[in-house]
């Protein structure tokens, strides 16, 4: 139903990732996910959630912007806080779109996370889409969407997550191939392994003969390239237990 989503949570926090990183953002995290990526750090989304209808999930939005709403902030001509959509992988729900376009109707500046393997094409415009471009380290690399490549605009972003040396030469070939650099920005995140309490049996396994690679060998390599992209940490994790939730 388009007028109701499964939620797994909605928090008030700050961007940790892309060019977004460190403004305040509210996070409406819906449940389930399509892939299994090796190093998925919320696999508890793949099936925790409740059922909400989509008024009661922009009331709980609204409430949580309330203090910078009513003072008007801005930054980067934005208006903050942000709305970001994750997951799980949000476009999996239908009410996804609704939701979108009924926050980019109140003037949010909303973001979306999404893996790449689904149509992005039906996203209202004035969405930022965050797209990974899954590497070959996730297990998941044959379910890239490359038709997604052709729907991406300028304010548009690609996200490569890079655990090995294969992942990074593969983006690298991305890039080239598809002159990905003058779409949209692009971004390179370095997979941070897993806690225990945060590994789930239904995730791939990294596969057979890849080479690992440091959070250091990959600036390195991005540097020693001039590789047109933006190294980013996940800056939730460095403030807060790389487990927690809410944050």
């Amino acid at each position: 139903m388009a007028d109701t989503l499964v939620v797994n949570e909605i928090y008030l926090s700050l961007q940790g990732e892309s060019t977004f990183a460190g403004l305040p953002c509210v996070f409406v995290r819906l449940t389930a996910c399509n892939l299994r990526c090796s190093y998925c750090d919320t696999a508890y989304a793949f099936t925790e959630g409740k059922k909400r209808e989509l008024a009661d999930v922009v009331g709980e939005v609204k409430r949580l912007a309330e203090p910078y709403l009513n003072s008007n902030q801005q930054t980067q001509n934005l208006k903050i806080p942000l709305v970001e959509l994750t997951g799980g992988e949000p476009l999996l729900q239908p009410g996804s779109l609704a939701l979108m376009r009924q926050l980019c109707d109140l003037g949010f500046t909303v973001l979306v996370e999404t893996s790449g393997a689904l149509d992005i094409s039906k996203v209202d415009p004035r969405v930022r889409r965050i797209m990974d471009l899954k590497c070959p380290s996730s297990g998941e690399v044959e379910r890239n969407r490359v038709e997604n490549i052709g729907h991406l605009k300028a304010a548009d972003e690609i996200k490569f997550v890079i655990g090995t040396v294969e992942d990074y030469e593969w983006a690298k070939q991305q890039i080239a191939t598809y002159k990905l650099d003058a779409i949209c920005p692009l971004l390179m995140s370095w997979v941070q392994p897993l806690r225990p309490e945060q590994q789930d049996k239904s995730l791939k396994s990294v596969p057979g003969g890849l080479t690992p690679i440091t959070r250091r060998e990959l600036v390195e390599r991005i540097i020693a390239d001039a590789l047109p992209v933006r190294f980013q940490l996940q800056m939730h994790k460095v403030i807060w237990s790389p487990e927690q939730r809410g944050v």
